[in-house]
């Protein structure tokens, strides 16, 4: 299938309009018309190499809204017409012991990033949802509840599931003390994910200027962690904190504040982070942990659970032509919501 998307050429340059060709239907395959994409820091992390060099043309792209146009001989679960998402990973090996856990995400033999992986069977490299059209393997394809907007829905395919799937694993509800580290793309979500589960939530953040952002998204408070004095007064306040910062940073201001068994959770850098010191880990059986996305399951289920709560992310709209001017932004850190492409915007180029 012929589209178009925009496409990395290399690291130092912009996103750019990209000719390409999707795969033709295997069996188990269904097709998609992207309506929206959203925007997400590993995108820019990615396209700029740093993590690692990359096999350009690249078209990124993780957090995608559409509809079936078409689908293979073997698929039984969606049909044409059907709204459905996909998000960070379109394959995995389907046989080792996480697979069949439902840990899609920690695959031995790694999963299969929906862009810049080589295919399972082709071995050419995942393209991404800055495009028109994605074909991807029928278990991997999710279901948009009806009640959810489309044109806001993206971002909860990585921004959602990213901070939904560490507060299921560490049992948030009722009671819990929760702090999230940043507010931007993921660390509203976090806010607003982990306030449905009946959690109090404060936003530790360098400066109280997004305070009444932070608390009509349901927060408590902000923490501003350049107080020393108050962040002093709130040690062992919380049980979990979700750390979202993603760029290295130091983690050492931050593990006092958890009580004694209480986890931070990174979710935003990838990569070095400053020393940490042991003393608050050692005297408080303090835990630093990682998490990285959700199983497909769990996707769909902080799917259904953003339906069920009526909870959306804080989107802008954007152009197609105007992800590189987003890029930029992203770079300067100065966003707390998601940009989303609205992909009806590509018929013009």
């Amino acid at each position: 299938m012929k589209t178009i998307g925009y496409a990395a050429h290399s690291a130092d340059t912009e996103l750019a309009p990209y000719h390409f060709e999707r795969r033709n239907l295997r069996a188990n395959d269904v097709s998609i018309e992207i309506l929206y994409c959203g925007v997400c820091h590993s995108d820019l992390h990615t396209v700029n190499g740093d993590w690692g060099p990359q096999d350009y043309p690249l078209v990124p792209g993780h957090e995608i809204v559409g509809r079936v146009i078409d689908v293979g001989q073997d698929v039984t679960k969606y049909a044409v017409g059907d709204p459905v998402a996909v998000g960070c990973m379109v394959d995995s090996c389907q046989e080792c012991d996480q697979c069949h856990n439902g840990e899609e995400q920690y695959c031995r033999h790694g999963m299969t990033a929906t862009y810049g992986s080589p295919d399972r069977i082709s071995g050419e490299t995942t393209q991404g949802g800055y495009a028109k059209h994605i074909v991807v393997r029928e278990g991997f394809v999710l279901k948009v509840p009806t009640t959810l907007d489309l044109a806001k829905a993206a971002p909860i395919l990585c921004a959602g599931i990213t901070t939904y799937s560490p507060l299921r694993t560490w049992n948030v509800g009722p009671g819990s003390r929760i702090g999230v580290i940043g507010l931007g793309g993921l660390g509203h979500m976090a806010v607003k994910l982990a306030v449905a589960m009946g959690a109090t939530v404060t936003v530790i953040s360098r400066s109280a200027s997004k305070q009444r952002y932070a608390k009509s998204l349901g927060a408590q408070d902000i923490l501003v962690s350049t107080d020393t004095t108050t962040m002093a007064q709130a040690a062992a306040s919380f049980d979990l904190i979700i750390d979202t910062a993603p760029v290295k940073h130091d983690l050492n201001p931050y593990t006092p504040l958890l009580d004694i068994d209480g986890s931070i959770v990174i979710v935003g850098q990838i990569g070095a982070l400053e020393e940490p010191q042991s003393f608050p880990l050692v005297f408080g059986r303090r835990r630093i942990a990682g998490s990285l996305i959700g199983g497909i399951a769990e996707t769909q289920e902080v799917l259904n659970f953003c339906a069920e709560h009526n909870i959306l992310p804080e989107c802008e709209m954007i152009r197609m032509d105007q992800v590189n001017d987003a890029y930029k932004h992203l770079e300067q850190g100065d966003v707390a919501h998601r940009y989303v492409i609205d992909m009806a915007s590509l018929n013009a180029q």
